[in-house]
Order: C-alpha cells, then structure tokens, then sequence
C-alpha cells in the first residue's frame, strides 16, 4: 500500500451506505449504493480526475423522481480519489480506471441492465471500457451519458485562454505534475481554502455557489498526489475518438458547458459527430462541474436514457 496511506475504516467512519471493495490488485475503492435494490435497471455514476463520487449527489438525489419509479444507483471513488486507496504504482492511468469499472459491475451489479454515466475523466472510462471490455458493454449497458468529457487532445489545454497564457499555465501544470509525482503524502494539500480562486476559475462557469467551489477545492486537495499527477499524464495520453464506434448501439447523450475550460465546446462536437445519433446537450453560462452546475437538467438527461430500458 502507498506511502502516507492511512486505513479509511480507522481515520474516519464510512458514509452509510459505502463500502470498500477489494480490486483484484489488491486496490480498495469505496462503492455507494442507493435506491431500490430490486429495480429493473442500476445507473453506475463515474467521477471525473480530482473529483470524488459526491460530485454526484444531486443527481442521485434527484433521479428516482425524475424516472418516476424505482432505481437502484451504484457511483464509487475511483483509486488515489476520495476515500479509496491511493493507486500502486503505474497504475493511475484511465485504462486502470476502465478495469476497476468492470470489476465494480461484476462485483456489484453482477446481472440486469445497466446505465454509465461519466463526468470528464469517467466519462473516458466509458469509452476506456469500450475498448478493454467490449463485451460487457455490449450485453449489459442499454444507455451512456457523456458528461463535460474528451475524446482526446488534451495534452495542451487551450483553457479559454490566448495561446500565449495557455503555454505558460500548462507550463507551470507539468512542473506541479512532476512534483507530485514524487511526494509521499496523502493529500495535495492539507488545506483547500487557498485553491478556491483557481479552481473557481478553472472548473465553473458563471456565478457558482461558494459551497460548490468550497467542496470542489476539499475534493481536490484531499486527492493521492502520486495519484493525481499520473492521471493527468494519463488524460495527455487519452485519444479514444475510434472507441466511440465500439459504444454500444443503445440511446446516449452527450452534455457540455458552453464555458467548460477543460473539454470545452470543440471536444463536444467531435464526439457528437463519431455518435451522430447521439442527442446533443449545451448549457450557456455551464462550466465543467455540470453535474453541480446544472443537477436538475443532467438528472432529466440521465433519466432520459434510463426511461428507455426495456421494462
């Protein structure tokens, strides 16, 4: 196990509901599951880099009223995020992320219909999933939600910025992914009041609520620094446009923030043209935190694909 980990089940008292699943390397990820346990179809909720699975919370909240009837909920920390176990070395890569998805579906949704929904960074498990595990997309999921993601070309954000601005950000970016890479403590930072600025900047649009940046910033500080630099080699690396073809022939969405820095509007369009029968989602004035920016309408999207499932 990592240096500076400590064991969850003794720093701190598991949210009711969670549970730490054991991945076959050995790996725990902490698993939520909500809603009816017999309902016809689960949704399977997948958090973006830095982020943690409450970053969903609205929209678990939301959905069973949305959909009108019952549905079972299942959304977990990815490794190095949250309150799972940091990720063993080389193995905070997207292509991991899509690995632990399958084990947490076989290990937790083992039969029935499924439905993914990925902000950002899950959002490219998704498609990581379809290219690793092109069987269980093909017999189990009937719907997908793209949300604030890429298929790729995110080696060199643009962030909105002029390109002389963006080079020395990204800059500064890899100089911080390379220190801590080499750090061994738990946390980027044992504080996050500092980091509100930036990241208000970096992840919201227009006129977020304090709290929702204030929370953002506790996801972000608490995440595995070793963790969080190789993700964000990983997301340089991650050029998944032709796996968009090997989704599933089943109703998606894809949403987007019209004031999204990371996956901004550019990255939308070129998924919506690999899935032309994809419906097309934008929301003026939405940065990337879509699932807190705009909770109500991810939900009735989300819902929307649900509702489709065979009864």
């Amino acid at each position: 196990m990592a240096e500076g980990w400590t064991d969850p089940l003794t720093a701190q008292q598991l949210e009711q509901g969670t549970r730490l699943l054991r991945t076959s390397d050995g790996t725990r990820l902490a698993v939520d599951e909500s809603g009816s346990p017999d309902a016809p179809v689960t949704v399977v909720l997948i958090h973006g880099w830095t982020l943690t699975r409450h970053t969903w919370d609205r929209v678990t909240d939301r959905l069973p009223a949305a959909l009108g009837g019952p549905v079972r909920i299942v959304r977990f920390d990815h490794r190095g995020h949250g309150d799972s176990d940091p990720s063993p070395e080389g193995t905070a890569t997207i292509a991991q992320c899509a690995d632990d998805l399958a084990e947490v579906i076989a290990d937790r949704v083992p039969e029935g219909p499924i439905v993914l929904a990925g902000h950002s960074m899950g959002g490219m498990t998704i498609m990581a999933l379809a290219e690793r595990h092109p069987r269980l997309l093909a017999e189990r999921v009937t719907g997908v939600a793209l949300v604030a993601t890429s298929s790729g070309g995110l080696s060199a954000p643009g962030l909105r910025l002029p390109d002389p601005l963006a080079r020395v950000f990204n800059a500064g970016e890899r100089k911080l992914r390379t220190v801590l890479a080499r750090s061994s403590a738990r946390r980027v930072s044992p504080r996050s009041g500092w980091m509100r600025p930036g990241l208000r900047w970096l992840l919201f649009g227009s006129g977020p609520a304090a709290a929702d940046v204030a929370e953002s910033a506790d996801w972000v500080a608490g995440c595995h620094p070793a963790s969080f630099a190789g993700f964000r080699q990983s997301l340089a690396e991650h050029e998944r446009g032709a796996a968009l073809a090997s989704l599933p022939a089943v109703p998606t969405v894809i949403l987007a923030g019209l004031s999204d820095r990371l996956c901004p509007l550019p990255h939308a369009r070129r998924m919506s043209e690999r899935l032309p029968e994809a419906g097309f989602y934008l929301y003026g004035g939405a940065g990337h935190m879509l699932p807190m920016e705009r909770a109500d309408e991810v939900t009735d999207r989300i819902a929307d694909v649900t509702r489709s499932v065979p009864g």
